[in-house]
């Protein structure tokens, strides 16, 4: 992660207007925010904003250590005092990943300049878990107190059949624990940055789009309260008395497998979280096979979604054939290139963000 904060106007992107707006009086008087249906605003970027920390190994550690959770920030040059927020959570199969991911950046600025402002998160993976291969299972259990529930790790234990997968579930929980903490985050400085708390939107790629689904779905005390400040001293830093709202979900190529795992560690009843008062939900994703994310599992959420009541749009994606880029085949996993009908993913979400949260368009 990077070390160095700083402020940023982007200059490679050159919007149709550059000048500040005035706040019109639509904005203030009905509360719905005001977005553009073009580039319109320069993109102010703020790097590497801490947001909470969180324990951590390295190759050598004997105990954890705190290490501090990083967002970017992107927000529109412009007077508005009324923006919606987009959270993004960054794919890389909880091994990997970073919140400036070309593909999330050029996502960040599509939606900043149109009025939105857009945080990309980083987040603790397995990078972060140190090296546990010659330990046995009690001394595991010891090492990672305080980064997950001993509940978590001891079903983790159970479930898993190779000491790299028993660590993909650990640091699946800890995901889960800095999103639903930088999401907070926001809401606690949503004055400083002009955010409207009615309209928040998370979203995610891949492993991103697997934590945006248990962060949407769950309950506010699940990946909170499990473990105690004793435990993790880092707690106090993630604005723990903060309350939110998700609005809507965008899921790229996801899967619900974190739930699926949080059932089976507190013996809940298969879809126990989902409820008719769940986020919205708009779902990308490619037919082509993927044995992580397969489709399979987004037509199983909108099985569940539709049997809720609640308002979902899957997109299945096509991509141009390498091979004769006129011609569109099945888009696999990470089909940041798909469309639908000629609409890319940045417009088919933002169509559906837009009507769904009856957002005002210029």
């Amino acid at each position: 992660m990077k070390k160095i904060a700083c402020l940023t106007i982007f200059t490679t992107l050159i919007f149709a207007a550059c000048n500040k707006d005035e706040v019109t009086e639509s904005e203030v008087d009905n509360g719905t925010p005001i977005v553009k249906i073009d580039s319109t605003y320069t993109v102010l970027k703020e790097e590497d904003i801490t947001y909470a920390e969180g324990l951590s190994h390295d190759e050598t550690s004997t105990s954890a250590f705190a290490i501090p959770l990083k967002l970017d920030l992107y927000y529109p040059n412009n007077n508005s005092t009324n923006r919606p927020v987009f959270m993004f959570i960054h794919g890389g199969g909880f091994t990997s990943g970073i919140k400036d991911n070309p593909d999330i950046v050029n996502m960040a600025n599509y939606y900043a300049s149109r009025g939105w402002v857009f945080a990309s998160i980083d987040y603790r993976t397995t990078e972060e878990l140190g090296v546990t291969d010659e330990m046995t299972t009690e001394e595991v259990f010891t090492y990672y107190n305080g980064m997950a529930p001993q509940r978590w790790i001891d079903t983790a234990t159970q479930v898993t059949e190779s000491r790299s997968d028993f660590k993909k579930s650990i640091a699946m929980y800890m995901a889960q624990r800095d999103s639903k903490a930088a999401l907070r985050w926001i809401v606690s400085n949503s004055n400083t940055y002009n955010i409207n708390k009615d309209h928040i939107t998370v979203g995610g790629a891949s492993a991103g789009a697997i934590t945006t689904i248990a962060l949407g779905i769950s309950d506010p005390e699940d990946f909170r309260d499990e473990i105690t400040i004793n435990d993790d001293p880092t707690l106090s830093t993630t604005n723990l008395n903060e309350t939110y709202s998700v609005r809507s979900m965008v899921h790229f190529w996801g899967s619900n497998s974190k739930l699926d795992l949080h059932e089976k560690v507190y013996n809940l009843a298969k879809y126990d979280r989902y409820d008719a008062n769940d986020p919205e939900l708009f779902m990308a994703h490619g037919e082509a096979t993927d044995p992580q994310t397969p489709y399979s599992e987004a037509l199983e959420l909108q099985d569940v979604y539709d049997s809720l009541g609640i308002y979902n749009h899957l997109a299945t994606l096509m991509v141009p054939n390498p091979s004769n880029p006129s011609e569109l085949v099945d888009a696999g996993h990470g089909a940041w290139d798909g469309e639908v009908d000629g609409k890319g993913i940045f417009e088919l979400s933002f169509d559906f963000l837009v009507e769904r949260q009856n957002l005002t368009v210029e």
